[in-house]
C-alpha cells in the first residue's frame, strides 16, 4: 500500500511497482488516518509511508500500525533524512527508511527484503544510525566481563576474506546490487555471502549483523 499526501507521487509509485515482479499495489492513501483505515480493511504486507502529511503524519501512523497490525511492515519513503525524523521513524517501528531519490530497483528490492525479514535503510540513513550507535556505545560502554561461572557471549565463526569485504560494504549501507558492482560479484553471490555473514554473527537480519560486528570490534565506522 502506498501512502503519500501528493496524488501524483502516489500514482507514480503505484505505476512503477505495478511492473515489479511479485509486487502488487492493493491500495493508496493520502494521509495517516486514511492509511490506518485501509490497513484495517486490506491487511497489506508492506506500507510505503510518507512522513509529513495532513491530519495524521507518517511517524504516528507507523507507530499505530506497528502496534495494532504487527503483520504489516512499514517502510518510510520520504525526502527528509534529518536525524530526528530518522530515529523517530525507526523507534516507531518502521522496518525500512528510504529516500525518494531511490531507484525503482532499490525500492522494489527493499520491499522484497522487508518481506524476507530484513531491515532496509538508505545508505545516508544507515550511516546516521550506525554513527549514533557508535556514539551511544562510547557513552555507555558495555558492562565489565561476566564473573566466573556466568554465561559468556557465544564465539563467532570467523568470516572469510570475501565475507569481510562484503561486511565492510554492509556497514556503509550498500545494497546487494551495489556490493556486487563494487566487488564484481553477481547479486545472487552477494546474497549468499550476506546470508552466511548473518548466520555466522548469529543475527536476525543484515542491520543486526552490522550492529553485532561493530559491537564486537569486527569493523569500524
Amino acid at each position: 500500500m502506498v501512502v503519500d499526501d501528493q496524488a501524483i507521487i502516489r500514482q507514480g509509485l503505484a505505476t512503477i511497482l505495478r511492473y515489479a515482479p511479485g509486487i502488487e499495489v492493493v491500495g493508496q492513501a493520502g494521509d495517516g488516518e486514511e492509511a490506518l483505515a485501509l490497513v484495517r480493511a486490506l491487511s497489506p504486507d508492506v506500507v510505503l509511508m510518507d512522513v509529513k502529511m495532513p491530519r495524521l503524519g507518517g511517524i504516528p501512523a507507523t507507530r499505530r500500525i506497528s502496534s495494532e497490525y504487527p503483520k504489516t511492515q512499514v517502510v518510510i519513503l520520504t525526502t527528509y533524512d534529518t536525524d530526528d525524523l530518522v530515529f523517530e521513524g525507526i523507534k516507531a517501528g518502521a522496518r525500512g527508511y528510504l529516500l525518494k531519490d531511490a531507484s525503482e530497483g532499490i525500492l522494489a528490492d527493499a520491499i522484497r527484503g522487508v518481506m524476507r525479514g530484513e531491515s532496509q535503510l538508505d545508505p545516508k540513513v544507515a550511516r546516521k544510525v550506525l554513527t549514533e550507535f557508535q556514539r551511544l556505545a562510547t557513552r555507555f560502554p558495555s558492562s565489565p566481563p561476566a564473573r566466573s561461572g556466568a554465561p559468556e557471549k557465544p564465539p563467532i565463526e570467523p568470516l572469510t576474506p570475501r565475507q569481510e569485504q562484503v561486511l565492510s560494504l554492509l556497514v556503509e549501507g550498500r545494497s546487494n546490487k551495489e556490493i556486487g558492482a563494487r566487488l564484481s560479484l553477481s547479486e545472487g553471490t552477494v546474497r549468499n555471502h550476506v546470508s552466511e555473514i548473518i548466520a555466522k554473527l548469529q543475527a536476525n537480519d543484515r542491520t543486526q549483523a552490522v550492529v553485532t560486528a561493530i559491537r564486537r570490534g569486527l569493523v569500524g565506522l
